[in-house]
């Protein structure tokens, strides 16, 4: 390519919209459940780490806005308000794929774990769940990004969390539309797209201690026309998401081993309350070529 040909792209390049990534909405691995107690309290860790990427499609010049996610840590913290009301608010690193990669080769690339968003999320109950029945309530949560520059969106979350228990089952639907919310900074196109979002988990207890489930986690990219599309969604389409695998699940109650059997007999409902801790391990298939061919989930709850 001769020098001259080069000025003239660079031109070109500049007087050109610039992108920001609004890729398909990709959310925690973690399906909300509605349980609240005022007073109570629980700590989290939700981590994840993702192998087998798609791999990223370009045109020679452009490259597709697929979310890619290499890994993630969470820390967050939940306050129990009333029965019918929780808080949590958290703290979100990720490790992402190089926005603009300066060549092909660097496609690929992913950049270092970095502190990537501050979220507030709210859990309204309208009917609280039954030992066996079906509980009803709204969940509302919002992502605000602190990397990425004047480009960078926020999402809220906002959809109905569905609970029903029977025998040693629980299973728990949460689906939520998924607003994009801001970006287009400089040059960049503003695409406030609604995505569609579902957490589904299928758990069965075999005891107190220990349950195993099936839970599934995907996204619709981009609902009908919303938004405005970039130059790569244009070329490339939309990108959704699928996968589902088992997890299983393990509970211990540190505080028992130093209870005598009249002390716990002898509490009342209000000061039954005790700490528990649950660890969480499980592996997520994907289940199209958008998505990673497995992601490891390990979480962490720490509950009183």
């Amino acid at each position: 390519m001769t020098l001259k040909a080069i000025g003239t792209l660079a031109l070109m390049t500049s007087i050109l919209p610039l992108s920001a990534i609004a890729g398909p909405a990709i959310n925690q691995f973690e399906v909300k459940d509605l349980q609240s107690s005022p007073g109570e309290f629980e700590f989290q860790s939700q981590n994840a780490y993702a192998t087998g990427q798609p791999r990223r499609k370009t045109d020679g010049t452009n490259y597709d806005d697929n979310t890619f996610i290499r890994q993630r840590e969470a820390l967050e913290v939940q306050v129990g308000i009333t029965d019918y009301f929780r808080v949590r608010v958290g703290i979100e690193f990720e490790q992402e794929i190089l926005d603009d990669p300066v060549s092909y080769s660097q496609a690929n690339r992913f950049a270092d774990l970095e502190l990537d968003e501050l979220a507030l999320e709210g859990v309204v109950v309208f009917i609280k769940p039954k030992k066996e029945g079906i509980g009803l309530g709204l969940l509302i949560e919002y992502g605000l990004p602190v990397s990425g520059g004047s480009e960078s969106q926020s999402e809220l979350y906002i959809g109905p969390i569905i609970e029903a228990h029977t025998g040693a089952w629980t299973l728990i639907a949460n689906l939520a539309f998924v607003q994009f919310i801001g970006g287009g900074g400089g040059d960049a196109v503003k695409d406030e797209k609604l995505d569609f979002s579902y957490f589904l988990q299928g758990k069965y207890d075999f005891s107190e201690s220990f349950g195993l489930a099936l839970e599934a986690y995907g996204t619709i990219d981009r609902l009908g026309n919303s938004g405005r599309r970039s130059e790569e969604s244009e070329i490339f389409g939309d990108f959704n998401q699928h996968r589902a695998g088992p997890v299983a699940y393990y509970t211990f109650f540190p505080q028992r081993s130093h209870t005598t059997t009249s002390q716990l007999t002898t509490q009342s409902d209000d000061d039954a309350k005790e700490l528990s801790v649950s660890v969480g391990v499980g592996a997520l298939f994907g289940l199209n070529e958008n998505t990673p061919d497995a992601t490891y989930k390990f979480s962490l709850e720490v509950e009183y």
